[in-house]
């Protein structure tokens, strides 16, 4: 299973609202919302990184209130 985390701007007003869409997308794991830069920190999974990075692109960028995003792709050091 591949893992990526992804950051989150969001619109102001918009935090409950994206949140609540992420939750409901295949692949996302776990929402959170940080303080920072950031709104919000999103966990995706995903059998191979380019399904979870096709969900990041297709999904999840497409969800109104989202402002910016950063992906951070895991990497394995075993």
């Amino acid at each position: 299973m591949e893992t990526i985390y992804l950051l989150c701007e969001t619109d102001v007003g918009k935090l409950d609202d994206v949140l609540r869409r992420l939750r409901a997308v295949a692949g996302v794991t776990e929402v959170e919302a940080v303080t920072g830069p950031f709104d919000l920190i999103v966990k995706v999974q995903a059998p191979h990184v380019n399904q979870a990075l096709d969900i990041v692109v297709h999904k999840i960028r497409k969800i109104p209130g989202i402002k910016a995003t950063e992906t951070l792709v895991t990497v394995s050091t075993g």
